[in-house]
């Protein structure tokens, strides 16, 4: 017989509630083990001669709680391995070993490798009590979730949620600040000690506001937030957003919004692309989250009408781009390192290819140019299709060549208007211009597209301080001369 570690369940924390079986292993046992002492069963135990070796003292020295376990579990494993032939290690934990038990799941794991039995004896779990003591039915929908790990995202308000591993006020006041993300200030909820326990057990009814306030909180503690079907409660999730726009596009649904095409709201997309640019560009936060949603909307119904054919769904959407972040940041997320911006988006480039590879496309095959969209703006696709041909070498040695090639545009293009060429001409002479300005813009390491807007923005704002002067005066542009409105252009620049 080889190395054998045997897992009891101590159970919710009534000693009458522990099984026969149970309480023979434990009596009979050799070597036994507690996670630990604190905890109803352990002390009655050991008042009828049943001792143990606790793991307290792990908590007090490590700093977190995964390093407290896995240094109970290669204790255990040492144990179990210097343990005379035939004989067993028990370790007992609180409640049923496979419920809300960290160091079981690490024995499950290490145990099979180290060649060690691992046996597993089941107890009445918390959840038991819970049920009995707070009066709800599982069935109904339910969710066990563990403090330390609580977030907006995990929390489903239409389930019965019980919260465990609730140690202190500590513990109970990032709870209280995980469920605020969902749950109003005085949504009611439940605190539990020691449920199930005759004599000890306390049923706590508070408003959530309250959940870091009261006393007694320890190792049997946990929190109770009752079911609701108030869809105001989920109006933060994108489970909620996803229903409201299927409702929208289904017969029942809007009128517009069901006739609407991916031609026909073409146009929308860019809009609202470009008004979330202008909350940008004024550093404007609450503007920017209205107009965020408005083009996440533009997503959605795009996503909603290829969901409606069987193409793809939102959820499709979301699951490609979260497999294309993991896999091209591999410094993030996998072995490769980056020490700043450069490596990172040398590690994306890299990965960018091999996603094409795994593709049938070969990118040495592909022209230098690929991968610019065909409808960016102009100015915006003249900047990225020069990048994109500097990289294989297609630039000048130095800016002197920028310049010099702005002033041959410049002179080809003043010939083609003064010359009296056609339209057409004089047309094509300006775009060369404008494709060597972008050139220096280059170079000097500035968007082009940008600074345009900055110069926009910089006119708006001087041509609106001519036009309140103006006004102040009782007179518009219109019937003002360019001598006027130019002394007060350059008083607006003189303000700036």
């Amino acid at each position: 017989m080889g190395a054998v570690i045997t897992v009891v369940g101590l159970g919710s924390g009534d000693p009458d509630r522990l099984t026969l079986g149970s309480l023979k292993l434990l009596q009979e046992a050799q070597e036994r083990y507690v996670r630990t002492k604190d905890h109803p069963v352990v002390a009655w135990l050991e008042e009828t001669g049943v001792s143990f070796t606790s793991f307290d003292e792990v908590y007090e020295a490590k700093d977190d709680f995964p390093s407290v376990y896995e240094e109970i579990v290669e204790r255990l494993i040492a144990a179990a391995k210097t343990a005379p032939e035939g004989k067993e290690v028990l370790y007992a934990v609180p409640g049923h070993p496979m419920v809300a038990e960290a160091t079981v799941k690490r024995l499950q794991e290490r145990c099979p490798v180290e060649g060690i039995e691992l046996k597993i004896t089941g107890g009445e779990s918390f959840l038991d009590a819970a049920f009995i003591s707070l009066g709800f039915d599982p069935i109904e929908g339910f969710q066990l979730l563990d403090a330390s790990e609580l977030s907006g995202g995990r929390l489903d308000p239409r389930r019965h949620t019980l919260i465990g591993q609730v140690y202190d006020e500590f513990t109970a006041s990032d709870v209280k600040l995980g469920l605020m993300d969902i749950y109003p200030d005085d949504y009611p909820v439940v605190v539990g000690h020691a449920l199930g326990v005759t004599g000890a057990e306390q049923v706590i009814r508070i408003p959530l506001y309250e959940l870091d306030r009261i006393q007694g909180y320890g190792n049997l503690s946990l929190v109770y937030v009752p079911a609701s079907h108030d869809e105001q409660l989920r109006i933060r999730s994108f489970e909620r957003l996803h229903e409201i726009v299927t409702i929208l596009r289904s017969p029942e649904g809007c009128p517009w919004d069901r006739e609407q095409t991916h031609q026909s709201i073409r146009k929308n997309l860019i809009e609202e692309t470009y008004e979330v640019l202008e909350t940008i560009d004024d550093d404007d936060p609450d503007h920017m989250r209205e107009e965020l949603g408005d083009l996440l909307l533009q997503i959605m119904l795009h996503s909603q009408m290829e969901e409606e054919t069987g193409m793809f769904t939102a959820y499709d959407v979301i699951q490609e781009l979260n497999e294309k972040l993991l896999y091209r940041h591999p410094h993030v997320f996998g072995n490769l390192s980056a020490e700043d911006a450069e490596a990172a988006l040398k590690n994306w480039d890299a990965m960018k290819a091999e996603e094409k590879r795994r593709k049938g496309i070969e990118p040495e095959k592909l022209s230098a140019l690929s991968g610019v969209p065909r409808d960016l703006p102009a100015l915006m696709k003249a900047y990225k299709l020069q990048k994109k041909a500097a990289k294989v070498g297609f630039d000048w040695d130095s800016i002197d060549g920028v310049w010099a090639k702005i002033e041959e545009e410049l002179a080809e293009f003043k010939e083609a208007v003064t010359g009296g060429h056609k339209a057409e001409d004089q047309t094509l002479e300006l775009g060369d211009v404008l494709f060597s300005i972008v050139n220096a813009a280059r170079y000097i390491g500035a968007d082009p597209e940008e600074a345009l807007s900055m110069t926009i923005a910089k006119f708006v704002r001087r041509f609106t301080y001519v036009e309140d002067k103006l006004r102040e005066a009782g007179k518009t542009p219109s019937d003002s001369n360019l001598a006027e409105m130019d002394k007060l252009w350059d008083e607006a620049k003189s303000l700036e």
